[in-house]
């Protein structure tokens, strides 16, 4: 299904008749039908909604560069467009980011029931100091590579080099999504987690390297009363490596 909102056009599924209303937020550069399982292994007893956001899947893309804070308001239009006033909430990674981003509003209008949050992204750490050399060093070459004698002397080089940099997220988006990607990783939500006043599942996987068990545990720490359930030998797909343990973990929570 589609639905059109300030002219994007929105992806997304419901299934289930329950009135108690479920949403999955999916992770960056992933679409809608990844979260099959845990929308079936749900709506027997919700009715789950699963979406595309803009520039994901089968949704339109920003017309710029969106920040973490731009999601979040237009999560909240797709709510209120489709007639949802409450629902549990399940984010994954980057969906986990809009989530954390709601408990910034004074007042929000829209009732958050529960909180899963898988393999979530939020928190930034303190750069090491190798990194913040290898971000001088990439700056320094990016500029060298935008002089016009650069360019004729190496371009194919160059443009190899282009495509060797940033993670693969970054190498596979667009433009656009490129910046919505930066502003992302950059923004640190970790001063939100202490506002979140929902009852808040997390659960991650213990070989995860895109977001480590780390980020779960700081997170369980920080969320007052957070719960942390660890599946042991999955990574950043949980919920796709060890299905039937992930569906009993959250069944159980819900």
């Amino acid at each position: 299904m589609q639905v059109e909102i300030d002219g994007y056009k929105v992806n997304y599924i419901t299934k289930g008749d329950n009135k108690k209303y479920v949403i999955i937020l999916q992770g960056w550069g992933t679409k809608i039908g990844i979260y099959d399982g845990i929308v079936n292994a749900l709506c027997d007893k919700y009715k789950v909604v699963s979406l595309d956001l803009p520039g994901f899947g089968d949704s339109t893309e920003p017309r710029e560069g969106w920040s973490v804070e731009d999601y979040k308001n237009f999560f909240l239009k797709f709510v209120k467009t489709l007639g949802i006033d409450s629902a549990t909430l399940i984010g994954h990674s980057f969906g986990g980011r809009v989530i954390i981003k709601l408990f910034a509003e004074k007042d929000l209008d829209f009732n958050v029931e529960k909180i899963v949050l898988i393999d979530s992204a939020g928190i930034v750490r303190p750069k090491s100091f190798k990194t913040k050399a290898k971000i001088a060093r990439y700056k320094m070459i990016k500029k060298l590579a935008g002089l016009k004698i650069s360019g004729f002397f190496f371009g194919p080089a160059i443009e190899e080099w282009k495509k060797k940099q940033g993670s693969e997220d970054y190498r596979n988006a667009s433009p656009v999504m490129r910046e919505c990607l930066v502003k992302a990783v950059n923004e640190d939500l970790t001063y939100l987690l202490p506002k979140i006043d929902r009852e808040t599942l997390l659960i991650w996987g213990d070989k995860d390297t895109a977001t480590p068990l780390q980020d779960g545990k700081d997170m369980e720490r920080l969320i007052p009363g957070a719960g942390l359930a660890v599946i042991p030998g999955t990574g950043h797909y949980s919920f796709l490596e060890a299905p039937g343990v992930f569906s009993r973990i959250i069944n159980a929570f819900l």
